[in-house]
């Protein structure tokens, strides 16, 4: 089957160099550059090195990607939405697989909740989980969780995207996967300031132990499965994403610590720590490390002054 990936940064283009590498027939849209990939055979800009399989053909049509069988949307997630209003009629007939990770702005949605607003009609998936692009790309072995409410389409899926690096766990619970995936950016951003102001790898264990409280916490109160959580789309992406500087979003962290500019590059993170402490403020969730990693980012508090709020929290059974 025949699989369109829309969106050419690192995380889209590694995906379709693996799929394609697996004998796929892979269509890579990107919204610029798509004619210099193609004659390099190479994503220069956003992941220099692997090369494109024989099978990946990138242009900046974005109709000739969408013809594919299978489509993954591999934008930013506060950018979905618009991906999928002004393309509404070409996606919605075909499997949507999104790709991003996050909560929108404004309507707290995850990436599902987004599509099932736009393109009701249009069977739906989330992949998620701990990677990195440039592992993805060099074949290195890679456990991501797809989750999709149709079990008979999750399981199809499944078999399409798996390859011999690849390997993809399945589950129904999409609102769990997406909040695993979403909030562990949140605190990453926080166990990165934390190593850049200098306050130790235990504060940093500390804050992941109780994040991953926070996350389950608010998965559980929207209907999530505890379970799925403790899985890769939880526990095992926000392991990853809390302890290297491959991560955009500790990299984020880390410059917030250090005092220094942060590079120019995504972070999910920052966006959707604001629209999960909302969301959870309305739900009556308590979430101390998001409150304070958005009092940061707005510039309400110190760095400093956050984590002794933390420390000064009422003392209570773990």
């Amino acid at each position: 089957m025949s699989v369109g990936v829309l969106g050419a940064g690192a995380f889209g283009t590694a995906l379709a160099i693996v799929l394609a590498g697996a004998g796929r027939p892979v269509t890579l849209w990107a919204r610029e550059g798509a004619a210099a990939m193609q004659t390099a055979r190479e994503n220069a800009r956003r992941l220099p090195g692997p090369p494109f399989p024989e099978a990946l053909t990138a242009t900046g049509d974005l109709a000739e990607a969408a013809a594919a069988e299978t489509l993954l949307l591999a934008v930013p997630m506060q950018r979905l939405r618009a991906l999928a209003e002004g393309n509404a009629a070409r996606l919605g007939d075909r499997p949507l697989v999104a790709c991003c990770k996050g909560v929108e702005l404004g309507t707290t949605l995850g990436p599902a909740g987004v599509l099932a607003e736009v393109l009701p009609d249009a069977p739906r998936a989330v992949l998620t989980g701990p990677s990195f692009a440039a592992d993805i790309a060099a074949g290195l072995p890679t456990a991501l969780t797809l989750a999709c409410a149709d079990a008979d389409l999750g399981a199809r899926l499944q078999a399409q995207l798996s390859t011999p690096t690849l390997r993809l766990y399945r589950t129904e619970d999409v609102t769990g996967a997406e909040l695993g995936g979403g909030l562990k950016n949140v605190i990453a951003i926080a166990c990165g300031a934390a190593m850049g102001a200098g306050l130790g790898e235990s504060a940093r264990a500390a804050l992941m132990t109780r994040g991953f409280a926070e996350m389950n916490r608010m998965a559980q109160a929207l209907g999530a499965e505890p379970t799925t959580l403790a899985g890769l789309s939880g526990f095992g992406d926000l392991v990853l994403t809390c302890t290297s500087e491959g991560s955009r979003n500790y990299r984020f962290g880390l410059a917030l610590g250090r005092g220094t500019e942060a590079a120019a590059e995504t972070v999910e993170g920052a966006p959707t720590a604001r629209a999960v402490a909302e969301r959870a403020r309305r739900l009556g969730v308590e979430m101390p490390i998001t409150e304070a990693v958005v009092a940061v980012l707005d510039g309400r508090m110190a760095l400093r002054a956050a984590m002794d709020a933390l420390l000064a929290r009422p003392l209570r059974e773990e």
